[in-house]
C-alpha cells in the first residue's frame, strides 16, 4: 500500500484514558494511528497492544506545550506518509486547582498551555499535511467547564476550555476553503484515571456525580471514541465547526 492510500491520524496525549481508546477505535476504522505522550514506556507498550491487534500504529515521544518539539514531531509525521488525515488534540487536563486569588502566573500559565497551546501549536504544524487529504479534519476537545466555568479551584481549566471551543469554530472558518473541518467534542464525566483521585480519596462524593446525569451513569471512554470516529468519517462530511456534548444528558437540572 502506498502512502497515498494510507490513512493517517495523530492523537495527541494516547498513552492512556480517553486518548487510548480513540487511537484503538481509529485504528479499527483503518488509520495507521501516531500516538503521542511523555511516558515513553507507557506508549511503546501501547503500540505493541494496537499492533498486537493489527493495528498500524506508532509513537512519538513530546510535550504538547513545548512548541518546537510539537512543531518538528508533526512535521517528522507529516513528511514521512505525506499527509495527515486526521489531528486528534486530546491532550489536556486539569493541571491541579487554584482559587484565582492564590493562583500563581505559572499555574496560570500552564493550564493554559496545557490546553489552549497544545491545540494551536498542534493544528498550526499539522495544517500543511491536512490539506492534502480528501477527507482532512482537526478535532478538538473542550468541557462542560468551558460553559459552567468549572468548579471551584478549576476556573482557569474552564477558561481554558472556552478558548478551545472558539478555536474550534475559528480554525473551521479559516480552514473551510482547503475543505478541513474542524469540530470539538465535549466530555461530560467519564470512568478513566482524570478522576482517580477524588475516586480513591472521596468514594462517597464520585459515586454521587452520577445523580446529575440523566442518563444515571459515567461515561465510557469507548463512547467518546465512538463520536470522533464519526466526525472523523466521510458520514460527518457536512459537519463542521460544531461541538458534540457526550455528557448523558448531564447538568439539565434533573
Amino acid at each position: 500500500m502506498s502512502n497515498s492510500e494510507i490513512k493517517v491520524a495523530v492523537i495527541t496525549g494516547a498513552t492512556g484514558g480517553i486518548g487510548f481508546q480513540v487511537a484503538k477505535r481509529l485504528g479499527k476504522d483503518g488509520y495507521t494511528v501516531i500516538l503521542n505522550g511523555i511516558e515513553d514506556e507507557a506508549g511503546a507498550k501501547r503500540v505493541e497492544e494496537l499492533i498486537a491487534q493489527g493495528i498500524n500504529s506508532e509513537y512519538y515521544g513530546f510535550d504538547v506545550t513545548n512548541e518546537d518539539a510539537v512543531t518538528s514531531n508533526i512535521n517528522k509525521i507529516g513528511e514521512k506518509y505525506g499527509k495527515i488525515d486526521v489531528l486528534v488534540n486530546n491532550a489536556g487536563g486539569l493541571g491541579g486547582r487554584s482559587r484565582f486569588e492564590d493562583m500563581t502566573t505559572e499555574f496560570y500559565r500552564f493550564v493554559m498551555a496545557l490546553n489552549l497551546d497544545s491545540t494551536f501549536f498542534a493544528s498550526r504544524a499539522a495544517i500543511p499535511f491536512l490539506k492534502k487529504s480528501d477527507n482532512a479534519s482537526i478535532i478538538n476537545y473542550t468541557s462542560n467547564a468551558g460553559w459552567n466555568a468549572g468548579g471551584p479551584g478549576a476556573g482557569i481549566y474552564g477558561t481554558s476550555k472556552a478558548a478551545v471551543h472558539t478555536i474550534t469554530r475559528a480554525l473551521a472558518k479559516d480552514l473551510a476553503e482547503y475543505g478541513i473541518r474542524v469540530n470539538a467534542v465535549s466530555p461530560g464525566t467519564i470512568d478513566t484515571d482524570f478522576h482517580k483521585q477524588i475516586k480513591s480519596t472521596k468514594p462517597e462524593v464520585f459515586a454521587s456525580w452520577k445523580n446529575n446525569i440523566m442518563l444515571g451513569r459515567l461515561g465510557q471512554p469507548e463512547e467518546v471514541a465512538g463520536v470522533v470516529s464519526f466526525l472523523a468519517s466521510k458520514d460527518a462530511s457536512f459537519i463542521t465547526a460544531e461541538t458534540i456534548q457526550i455528557g448523558g444528558g448531564q447538568g439539565l437540572g434533573i
